[in-house]
């Protein structure tokens, strides 16, 4: 065992520590260390959690990518899907993409003796992905679109529901207009209630039979107004955009979710600036606390500073000796901010007991991603910092001349 390190581990496990000022300055030093570790991991694990549970929900939704047609405008009613040059198996082959889904969307309103709500009817047909949509799912069930006919159950989100005092089971009227010809009126049965709590997709959407917008907007049966494209990891994206557009053909366009919910995107740009602000900050208090902690325990061994060069010892030993140390004071607190911090994510993971208000934040409980990874990272890199840190403040002890040190002890 080299002396440095050996030495330093004495006076660490010294049971001198524990009746003078060293006994405050290490509790002062681990209790910096641990607060900073659970910030650090609660910030990181709720402001990672929150972006990936937006990204998500948005994506599962609507596609991590959507093809329309280049004849689409401002209006809510899709334009038909030019199949020209457009080829869905190759799509489908593009590695990345998870599922490919069919819809046309078109606007209208709901009607009920009280009261109405503007909608948009995203029909959907037999390529419809249940699974996807489960989640979202808080009453009844997801019905069957076959596009053999037309199904009338549609599934409304609880907004709207609640807006028009609807539930399962009850029936809803919907207009919907048709250029230079009279309104069309459709019954619908309300099969199923969703909530996605991102108040762009709640506010508007239905989910209905595709057959019911093709007929609406004068579409033939195997015409359809866009793709929803859904990737199994959303972070390959930017990968796989390029690719998907080699197969869409000239009058189509892709549009990644992003671009779609812009707002949606800046919004989860603010949590990488508030992760990153607040995980420096965190790293200052704690760099800042162990460099004095570092300058209190030289200047109160000064004594043995001076013993030490006496019989011989060297300064960069015995900064080393000082810097392992501190590290060491480190441990235990790195050890408990990881304990109380994991175990709170944990808590808050399992019963969602923090609540967030959807109309603001797009979610109604903080989620939490416990990405090992990034726990790891953030108890190695404050001890790393930290000890880099302590380098420059422990040539305090080359100033130290050994025979004041020895004289005034």
């Amino acid at each position: 065992m080299k002396f440095p390190l050996y030495f330093s581990k004495k006076i660490a496990f010294s049971k001198d520590n524990k009746n003078n000022l060293s006994k405050v300055i290490v509790y002062i030093g681990r209790l910096s260390v641990a607060l900073g570790i659970i910030v650090s991991l609660i910030t990181i694990s709720t402001g990672l959690g929150s972006k990936k549970a937006i990204e998500d929900r948005i994506s599962n939704f609507s596609g991590d990518i959507s093809v329309k047609s280049t004849r689409s405008n401002s209006s809510y009613n899709t334009s038909i899907l030019d199949t020209n040059g457009l080829d869905k198996k190759a799509i489908k082959s593009v590695p990345g993409v998870a599922a490919l889904q069919s819809y046309a969307a078109v606007s209208g309103i709901l009607r009920t003796e009280n009261n109405f709500a503007g909608v948009i009817l995203k029909g959907v047909g037999k390529d419809f992905d249940k699974s996807r949509f489960e989640p979202f799912m808080i009453q009844g069930s997801i019905p069957d679109y076959k596009e053999d006919g037309y199904n009338n159950e549609i599934i409304l989100s609880e907004k709207i529901a609640s807006d028009l005092a609807l539930k399962t089971s009850d029936s809803i009227v919907a207009i919907f207009s048709k250029e230079d010809q009279k309104p069309i009126y459709r019954k619908f049965l309300i099969k199923g209630i969703y909530k996605t709590d991102i108040k762009l997709v709640d506010d508007l959407y239905i989910i209905g039979d595709i057959n019911h917008v093709r007929k609406v907007l004068n579409m033939n049966e195997k015409e359809v107004g866009g793709l929803d494209v859904f990737l199994e990891d959303t972070d390959q994206i930017a990968d796989v955009f390029p690719k998907i557009e080699k197969y869409i053909g000239y009058k189509n366009y892709a549009e990644k979710v992003t671009e779609k919910y812009p707002q949606i995107l800046d919004w989860v740009n603010i949590f990488n600036q508030n992760i990153s602000l607040i995980i420096t900050i965190m790293l200052l208090v704690v760099v800042i606390n162990i460099v004095m902690v570092l300058l209190i325990l030289i200047i109160e061994r000064t004594n043995s500073i001076g013993l030490l060069k006496t019989f011989g010892a060297m300064n960069g030993q015995i900064r080393s000796i000082f810097i392992n140390y501190t590290l060491m004071i480190m441990i235990p607190g790195l050890l408990a901010g990881n304990i109380i911090g994991i175990g709170l994510l944990l808590i808050q993971k399992y019963t969602g007991i923090i609540k967030l208000d959807p109309e603001n934040y797009f979610i109604s409980t903080v989620p939490v991603d416990l990405n090992p990874i990034y726990i790891i990272s953030v108890s190695v890199g404050i001890f790393i910092v930290s000890g880099i840190a302590m380098i420059l403040p422990s040539y305090l002890i080359s100033r130290i001349s050994p025979l004041k040190a020895i004289k005034y002890s």
